[in-house]
């Protein structure tokens, strides 16, 4: 469902005669980005009241449950373009992944600018930070039965699959359809899914392409991390985050990227997309909708934070993952008709559990509780 609305006075000639409907590898001028910049301060300078937060915060999955009872599966598109971007969610051997890659990259089709980060290669060992993990380990006895290996390992959804795809916010399917439909013809693969709204994880399981032998949709909050997952630590070869963590609590997102990286195998990827800083969404906002430093509040109380590349980087490796890929998709759509601009930003990136990787106790290692 597109809205196209004009984001920033487009004033430069190369502009002035753009016929298409979308432009890729735009770089802006410094003409543009300070006036970016200056829309950001103006809807930002009047913040939401602390106790209106609060109210956001605890009716999170309530908001998102709410926007899924009134547009179903009809507000987002499916997103084909996934295996484009992300060739690692198929389980292909190496040098077809590279050839799928490479042809993603295309400079002649990429959406992708070249604003690539350097690959970060950190030899050390993962460090698990959630507090209380020794705790739930004991108080839980699927995660307790989960620990005790292979013994167990048919007791979960998907336990006899070789290739395993988590996607974190699944919302009504736009991502799971299209991926199972690559890999419904491929032996031993098994796709999850997640969303804290039931309605999502409804719309999911009753779509006539669900299936139970390829698939398993759950209801999970990815910011509680006292609830178990329907299967062991270390058992994923992918997780999709697309779109989801932006509209996480900054304070929360540290601790969610630790606890997904357990669910890696030893040189799984985590697979990452989202909103980028200045992007129209975001210049968008009007006053008073912002709850903190480029976090805001949308009119049917879902939120919505915007990175940088910079931030990506120091939380997927804060936890324990290399770097392959963080970049930012700069494109100006055009609506031909009526002659309406938009500039939107989106950070993408890669990131690998390391193959030594040694979990160590909370206590060894913590990060202060959110707030």
């Amino acid at each position: 469902m597109a809205r196209w609305v004009t984001c920033l006075p487009c004033s430069l000639p190369q502009h002035r005669n753009l016929r298409a409907g979308s432009v890729d590898h735009m770089q802006w001028s410094k003409e543009e980005e300070d006036e970016a910049r200056k829309k950001v301060e103006e809807n930002s300078a009047t913040r939401v009241a602390p106790e209106e937060q609060v109210k956001f915060e605890n009716a999170a999955n309530k908001y998102w449950d709410t926007f899924y009872q009134t547009h179903k599966n009809k507000f987002f598109k499916n997103r084909n373009w996934l295996l484009r971007e992300f060739p690692e969610i198929l389980p292909v051997d190496q040098n077809t992944k590279e050839k799928l890659g490479e042809s993603s990259w295309d400079p002649a089709r990429s959406s992708i600018s070249r604003t690539q980060g350097t690959e970060t290669h950190r030899q050390e060992t993962f460090v698990s930070s959630e507090p209380g993990s020794r705790e739930r380990s004991a108080s839980n006895p699927d995660l307790e039965e989960y620990s005790r290996g292979p013994r167990k390992a048919e007791q979960f959804p998907g336990s006899k699959a070789t290739f395993r795809i988590l996607e974190v916010g699944c919302g009504a399917g736009n991502s799971v359809f299209p991926i199972l439909n690559t890999l419904q013809n491929i032996p031993g693969s098994f796709l999850y899914c997640c969303d804290f709204a039931p309605e999502a994880v409804e719309l999911v399981k009753s779509h006539e392409a669900y299936s139970e032998a390829h698939c398993s949709a759950f209801i999970h909050d990815v910011c509680d991390d006292g609830l178990a997952y329907p299967f062991p630590d270390g058992t994923l070869d992918v997780i999709l985050l697309v779109f989801v963590l932006s509209s996480i609590h900054p304070d929360r997102m540290q601790a969610v990227i630790h606890r997904l990286s357990r669910l890696l195998k030893p040189g799984g990827m985590l697979l990452f997309r989202d909103h980028g800083r200045y992007d129209n969404a975001q210049l968008r906002f009007k006053k008073g909708r912002c709850l903190s430093e480029n976090f805001y509040v949308r009119g049917d109380g879902t939120r919505a934070y915007f990175f940088t590349k910079g931030e990506i980087h120091r939380m997927f490796c804060e936890a324990g993952l290399h770097e392959k890929q963080n970049l930012v998709d700069h494109r100006l759509q055009v609506n031909r008709k009526k002659q309406i601009q938009m500039h939107r930003v989106w950070v993408q990136g890669k990131f690998q559990k390391p193959s030594c990787w040694t979990p160590r106790s909370a206590d060894e290692h913590a990060l202060p509780s959110p707030d």
